[in-house]
């Protein structure tokens, strides 16, 4: 672990708690930033021999492909592009740009570019559709973005009424009408690191909400950056000795946090597949032939993987996993040690928080329970008026955010003034979760408060299902809920009311129809696995 004060003190060893009872509150500084204080001091360290060898990102494509980076190399590289983004593309700090790539070097490289530029990162999953690209170009203002040949084409359908949007990179091996190339845009390594305040924009994310379109969640260089300095370990439990493996979506904060801040706070090594496709085959032959010590992926991911024999396989170097996004079932996770011998260890957390409760090492395991709170985190269940509910009452989950806001939390809905102020009552922030917690502490996930359907950990938000259905003109009402499914959790249901037009039409043919045109409105993981065709009007 690094001590970051004004004078550096170097690497620390993190005291060892198996309660996850210690907690540091040094002075917060005014200035910081996780490229600079936190990366390139990792790499004097490096330099210094002090450091175990082991590289501080591991990238594989599965058809043979391998990158390796120290941390001087990761540095040195980043530099560059942080280069290409200033001079090439005229990016200022407080510039936002949006970044949708699969797991590719390239992600990694931009990340860290950014943050030595001052530059916003808006990641996105590369399964946006146009018009989704559209929507987070007018909302952000990005005045870049970068991608690939899959999403470019859809970015170009679009890029005409994006009046802000200045630069398109690519990566690619080829090119593309215009399109700057990514990897043919060679600049200097001679970087300055930008003089970025605690509070300063480093991400931001959109996420979905019941009614209306995704909210933008800024972080900071605090909430991010300097946020896992004072309570990382708890969670993650790294060392620089270890190699850690996340399942997750590039567009999502939990591979911001897993798979850059978090893990690399300790000089740990950050493992990447590319993984086109999640099959179970893949990822278990990667665990045989990879010292990866700690693997975190979503429910859906270890439900997939307890179909298999996992006796036949066994794993390198594996000790800890991890599920979060959404409840892991307590028949998964009695599966799993069975045949592996390996405890899943729960977390909580949202895009507006990050990991706020957590089931740390050494820590006894409630099946069905995502543990305790995060050191920094005042997690409490709370009733309609913001009062603390007893032990065992079901409530809202909420982290207090006052008199002192914590570490941690988001700084803003950006643009939306009125749904920053509705995320709070009374003293807390209130995630939009209800839960309960039990005389130790722990708590226990009931479900949404709202009609957020969490599915393979993706949230989707009803309205924007029901308005693509809407736009097909066979399409007079719709309705979509969330329906219990054994190996995503939930998945979307949509009930749909024909137009007079399509009374008689095939409605078997015409729900896969509405369902192939909600793919192609907006991204696919959103569409309705389930739909029910009537012509009787909804209640």
């Amino acid at each position: 672990m690094l001590c970051l004060t004004k004078e550096s003190c170097g690497p620390l060893a993190a005291p060892k708690s198996t309660l996850g009872i210690y907690k540091v509150q040094p002075k917060i500084p005014k200035y910081f930033n996780f490229a600079s204080d936190v990366l390139d001091k990792w790499t004097e360290i490096e330099k210094a021999g002090k450091r175990p060898s082991n590289s501080a990102f591991w990238w594989i494509s599965g058809k043979g492909e391998e990158v390796k980076w120290s941390f001087e190399e990761l540095g040195f590289l980043s530099r560059k592009v942080a280069n290409v983004l200033t001079k090439v593309c005229g990016l200022q700090k407080g510039d936002r740009i949006i970044v949708v790539l699969p797991r590719i070097p390239e992600w990694w490289l931009v990340n860290v570019a950014c943050m030595r530029a001052g530059i916003v990162l808006i990641p996105g999953t590369t399964q946006l559709s146009a018009k989704d690209i559209l929507y987070r170009l007018q909302a952000s203002k990005a005045k870049c973005i970068i991608t690939d040949d899959t999403v470019a084409p859809a970015v170009d359908s679009v890029a005409s009424e994006s009046q802000f949007l200045k630069n398109k990179l690519i990566v690619s091996k080829g090119s593309r009408e215009g399109w700057l190339n990514f990897s043919e845009l060679n600049q200097s390594a001679d970087h300055s690191c930008a003089k970025t305040r605690i509070e300063d924009s480093v991400n931001i994310f959109f996420t979905s909400g019941t009614t209306g379109s995704p909210k933008m969640t800024e972080h900071s260089q605090g909430s991010l950056g300097f946020r896992p300095l004072l309570s990382e370990r708890y969670w993650l439990d790294l060392t620089p000795s270890d190699v850690i493996w996340n399942i997750a979506d590039t567009g999502w904060i939990l591979t911001s946090l897993t798979s850059v801040f978090d893990a690399w706070v300790f000089g740990s090594c950050i493992f990447v597949h590319q993984l086109p496709q999640i099959e179970s085959a893949t990822i278990l032959n990667t665990l045989c032939r990879f010292p990866i010590d700690t693997l975190v992926g979503v429910p859906t991911f270890y439900r997939m993987l307890v179909q298999n024999d996992l006796s036949s396989y066994k794993f390198m170097n594996l000790k800890h996993c991890m599920s979060g996004g959404e409840p892991l079932n307590p028949e998964v996770m009695e599966k799993w040690k069975s045949q592996t011998g390996l405890d899943i260890h729960e977390v909580y957390g949202q895009t507006e928080t990050g990991i706020i409760c957590s089931v740390f090492k050494g820590m006894k395991i409630k099946p069905g329970s995502m543990g305790k709170a995060a050191p920094l985190f005042d997690v409490q269940v709370v009733d309609k008026n913001a009062n603390i509910l007893p032990p065992g009452q079901q409530g809202e989950i909420a982290v207090r955010s006052k008199p002192i806001r914590p570490l941690g939390l988001f700084s803003e809905y950006i643009d939306n003034p009125k749904k920053t102020a509705e995320s709070e009552r009374g003293d807390f922030y209130v995630t939009g979760d209800r839960g309960t917690m039990d005389e130790d502490g722990y708590f226990w996930f009931i479900g949404r408060d709202d009609d957020i359907i969490i599915s393979s950990g993706y949230r989707i938000g009803p309205f924007e299902v029901e308005s693509a259905l809407m736009e097909h003109p066979a399409v007079a009402e719709a309705a979509v809920v969330s329906s219990p499914d054994p190996l995503r959790g939930e998945v979307v249901k949509a009930f749909v009311v024909l137009s007079a037009a399509f009374s008689s039409s095939d409605r078997e043919h015409l729900a896969c129809e509405l369902q192939e045109h909600v793919k192609k409105t907006t991204a696919p993981y959103k569409y309705p696995r389930k739909v029910n065709v009537s012509v009787e009007k909804l209640n």
